[in-house]
């Protein structure tokens, strides 16, 4: 099997030379002919989608059949055994840290060697080695790190497709093992989810609230949620239903233990407060426990055009002191595409302390249909280039009128007010990244973003300045806010996956 665990460029295979290789000499090998196509499809990617994550891998079927299975299903066993030790924190940091693949779609697709690999377990390291023995080349681009053939679903962002990977793999004749796995893994991040009671948006924040009141901290409230969730009460977590909980059922772990587990191990929301030290600076200072149950960090900037707030989206910017405080970036920058400021939202952080590679979406209407333009800073590109474009596509679609507001430029003056209207398709989307292709040359470009008015309501479309012709390269850099109050807050992630944000700072 030739195949690739990441989604391919839109340039797809180069056909030309592995082709005539083969017409030239019918007798050559198979796995030399899964060679050529490999080297190739990652050579032509690297010369033609500069950026673009590359991978493709020949696996023996045979042999994997063969050696996988056996040590699938221990690796899968001691990782049950690690939730029913309470050990979940290491079995998250261990997902979180793996490759993933396509993680704007949050499909939770992973790299299965990285993930074994970093659980840091024998049955991880025997599992590793047996895949690497069956995958028997494997290429990808000089960016593309820990991702060694072979991928598969790892619940941790996408808790609720568990009961239809379940299903798949009781059809094809998979062992249960792995199923019974991933359903401890989703019982506990689900049940951390739903006692955290973090926001699933900044609202809260920025309409003046403080942290999550629904937050319950006690066992005996976490296993009161819990009944309450399993008996049919769906409303403190969104897209789950009687048709996909299943996988609570046959679980090593009781409610009780569960609750007991998620109640020492939740984030204290109270801590999520600034305070100014000598030199004026915002900090955030937090216990170490709470710094312990942190996985992911971004700052969050909103900026007030008189009549609601305009998400400017996430970046990984942030700073400590020697104590180990959070320190607030108060500079007044964003990034903006040929000085056109933008929503841009980071995707993934790769970083060996030797070479680095950040990528990041901005999105947009590409000729009138919604898309991502993929960004991508690097060691030779600090100040990042555009690498492509990948569009999103709706599976419900439907209109609505979208006020277009003007947080134009760099330097600009403060935005006008609300001008005219715009049709706009915003259907409720299931992100499925397919390809990243390359912008043509007149292509027109309308940044989008998010909005929040002072009433509460949120559009997640609005028009964010002018339309854009692509003449020529588009040039990304950093510049400075236009006059304005802006919001500042912090995005954590904790190793539920679940989301708080921190006190504002209004600058």
């Amino acid at each position: 099997m030739i195949a690739s665990e990441e989604t391919e460029p839109g340039v797809g295979w180069y056909y030309t030379d592995w082709l005539n290789a083969l017409s030239a000499n019918t007798s050559r090998p198979t796995l030399q002919v899964g060679k050529d196509i490999v080297d190739t499809f990652v050579t032509t990617c690297a010369r033609k989608c500069q950026g673009q994550k590359t991978t493709l891998s020949v696996i023996d079927l045979a042999e994997y059949s063969a050696t996988v299975p056996q040590k699938l299903n221990a690796f899968s066993r001691s990782i049950s055994t690690m939730i029913a030790e309470k050990q979940y924190q290491q079995v998250s940091e261990a997902r979180y840290k793996s490759r993933e693949f396509a993680p704007s779609t949050r499909i939770d697709q992973v790299d299965l060697v990285d993930l074994a690999l970093k659980m840091g377990t024998p049955e991880g390291k025997e599992l590793a080695e047996v895949i690497r023995g069956a995958v028997k080349y494997n290429r990808t681009s000089n960016d593309m790190t820990n991702a060694y053939g072979c991928a598969i679903y790892f619940p941790y962002r996408r808790t609720e497709y568990v009961d239809a990977a379940v299903n798949t793999y009781s059809q094809i004749g998979m062992d249960t093992e792995y199923a019974n796995c991933i359903k401890e893994v989703a019982g506990l991040t689900v049940s951390g989810q739903l006692a955290g009671g973090g926001y699933s948006s900044p609202f809260g924040q920025l309409l003046g609230g403080g942290s999550s009141s629904s937050q319950s901290t006690s066992s005996s409230d976490i296993v009161s949620l819990l009944s309450q969730f399993l008996g049919g009460d769906y409303s403190g977590m969104q897209g789950y239903s009687s048709e996909n909980t299943g996988f609570f059922s046959g679980r090593s772990m009781s409610i009780e233990d569960t609750a007991e587990y998620v109640a020492e191990n939740l984030i204290d929301p109270s801590e999520l407060t600034w305070t100014q030290n000598d030199s004026g600076e915002y900090i955030l200072s937090m216990s170490e426990k709470n710094w312990s149950l942190v996985r992911d960090l971004d700052l969050n900037i909103f900026f007030d055009d008189g009549f609601g707030y305009i998400d400017l989206g996430l970046d990984n910017i942030y700073d400590f002191d020697e104590e180990g405080n959070l320190i607030a970036d108060t500079e007044r920058t964003w990034l903006a595409i040929n000085r056109q400021i933008v929503a841009y939202y980071r995707i993934d952080t790769v970083d060996d302390g030797e070479n680095y590679k950040i990528t990041g979406r901005v999105p947009v209407l590409l000729n009138g249909e919604r898309a991502d333009l993929i960004l991508v800073f690097d060691n030779d590109h600090p100040e990042g280039y555009v690498a492509g474009v990948t569009y999103e596509y709706a599976e419900d679609t439907g209109l609505t009128l979208i006020p277009k507001v003007s947080v134009a430029e760099a330097d600009a003056d403060v935005p006008s007010e609300k001008a005219e209207l715009t049709n706009l398709d915003t259907g409720e989307t299931e992100e499925v990244e397919t390809d990243i292709t390359s912008l043509r040359q007149g292509d027109k470009l309308d940044f989008i973003c998010d909005y929040y008015s002072y009433d509460g309501q949120f559009e997640e479309a609005y028009l964010l300045g002018e339309t854009m012709t692509v003449n020529g390269d588009l040039t990304v850099s950093d510049v400075t806010l236009p006059e304005g109050d802006i919001i500042i807050t912090y995005r954590i992630t904790d190793i539920y996956d679940e989301e708080y944000w921190t006190e504002k700072i209004e600058k």
